[in-house]
């Protein structure tokens, strides 16, 4: 069954076992709204409760969770819900956002080049946050000219040649010339 990731455990808040969330989903406290989440495996079950908002994380409670010490140890859980639960998708779309973050990123060439670590909208259009081989960390505007191939089922991205010139070590460019 295939699943989507709704969000991550990325903190712990007090002493009594709630978590900092960040959600992905369109609103953020819908990451509730879809029944029993899971982690990557399917091995642990969370029912979880919306207590608040921590700056742009929810807080959220998990039931079976009532200390900080056992809550520490989920950090950095990934929450997971069946495709089937979430709704239908528009017509001119053909993923969930959610769906990016974990997928590769090939060259036009087919060269695997970095990993999606982020998807985000600052309000200027929608940005894909990718970890080059390298280790660094870089921002890609998320449209057509700049990804002109997206393929869940086979878990990629193709990101034109045009974005890898930007992605290049300066140390690669010092002798590039103007």
């Amino acid at each position: 069954m295939k699943k989507v990731c709704l969000g991550k455990i990325v903190g712990v808040h007090g002493i009594k076992g709630e978590f900092k969330v960040k959600s992905y989903t369109a609103v953020d406290r819908d990451i509730a709204s879809y029944g029993e989440l899971e982690d990557k495996t399917g091995e642990l079950k969370f029912s979880l409760k919306v207590t608040g908002h921590s700056k742009d994380l929810l807080r959220i409670k998990i039931k079976g969770i009532d200390d900080r010490t056992k809550a520490e140890t989920l950090i950095g859980t990934e929450l997971y819900a069946p495709r089937g639960v979430l709704p239908e998708l528009k017509t001119d779309e053909v993923y969930y956002e959610a769906d990016l973050v974990g997928l590769k990123v090939f060259d036009e060439q087919k060269n695997e080049v970095a990993k999606v670590i982020g998807f985000y909208n600052f309000g200027a259009g929608d940005i894909l946050e990718i970890k080059l081989k390298t280790g660094r960390a870089e921002m890609l505007p998320f449209n057509k000219a700049y990804v002109p191939e997206i393929n869940l089922e086979d878990g990629y991205i193709i990101v034109a040649s045009t974005a890898m010139v930007f992605f290049e070590d300066d140390e690669d460019l010092k002798d590039a010339e103007c």
